[in-house]
């Protein structure tokens, strides 16, 4: 129950995070028929970049303030361009004093045809994410275990959508909680578009996580994976991916474009790279 995400908003895993949801979303919303939104893990939904928490660490100015801060390329500056638009929606002038969450994303790339389910446990972090999103029957937020979301909302009335499940991995065994976690929702909805983030600090134990995720049978699972330096696992986070399943078609293209330039871009030192593969094809 400590960790609070306000420390790390707009870093360079929420870049990529981020970018990949946008990507989704507007997939999803080529077609006129509703999608639904569900995720796990939501937290406050907008992050104060001025409050204490943020500028304790000051991790967004080497993810979205670089990213803001010049072009990272032609053709990876198309795939930003409509994640950068709603950074930057709120924040008036050149000073970037808030990020949105995941949360504020989807509201902002979703209709009135769409319904979007959050879920969370911290009480501080729930009540500014009521306080966003509202409670009615196209957006609601949900106290509660994020994992239960998995069962409580799945399948969904609607035939198209997408599960974002963001674990903030400050307990022990979070791997297999998201592995299994996958196969429990595949299994009640085989349909979805699935979003899995994880950090990297350990390789082998991610390398084990993958080799789970592929025995569960599942088909089409896309690996993306971003280093900005070398990771460790006593050292700040360095290092993380996102695994897409059934992804849409155009994300594949998308990814090669974008992971050289945010590698580029957001990398500290030689270290960086990134990874984007077929698990499952």
């Amino acid at each position: 129950m400590n960790y609070r995400h306000a420390y790390h908003a707009g870093n360079f895993a929420d870049v990529l995070k981020h970018v990949i949801l946008v990507r989704v979303l507007l997939h999803l919303r080529a077609k006129e028929t509703g999608f639904c939104v569900i995720e796990t893990h939501a937290g406050a939904g907008r992050y104060d970049l001025q409050s204490d928490a943020a500028t304790r660490t000051d991790e967004w100015r080497e993810g979205i303030g670089r990213l803001l801060a010049k072009s990272i390329g032609h053709q990876a500056d198309e795939v930003v361009a409509p994640y950068l638009a709603i950074v930057r929606g709120p924040n008036a002038g050149a000073t970037l004093r808030s990020y949105p969450g995941s949360p504020a994303i989807a509201v902002a790339l979703t209709r009135s045809q769409d319904r979007l389910v959050f879920h969370e446990r911290h009480p501080e972090e729930y009540a500014a994410l009521s306080a966003l999103v509202g409670q009615g029957n196209r957006l609601r937020a949900v106290e509660d275990d994020g994992w239960t979301a998995l069962k409580a909302e799945l399948p969904p009335t609607e035939r198209r959508g997408l599960v974002l499940i963001d674990p903030p991995f400050e307990e022990p065994g979070e791997y297999g909680r998201l592995a299994a976690g996958l196969t429990e929702a595949h299994r009640r909805w085989a349909a979805g578009i699935y979003l899995l983030w994880y950090p990297i600090k350990d390789a082998r134990e991610v390398e084990r996580f993958a080799r789970r995720v592929v025995k569960f049978g599942i088909p089409k699972i896309l690996r993306a994976e971003l280093a900005v330096g070398t990771p460790a696992p006593d050292a700040p986070l360095a290092a993380c991916g996102v695994l897409a399943v059934n992804p849409p078609w155009t994300l594949e293209g998308n990814l090669k474009t974008l992971l050289p330039a945010l590698a580029n871009a957001l990398g500290r030192d030689q270290s960086r790279t990134y990874r984007l593969e077929w698990l499952v094809s």
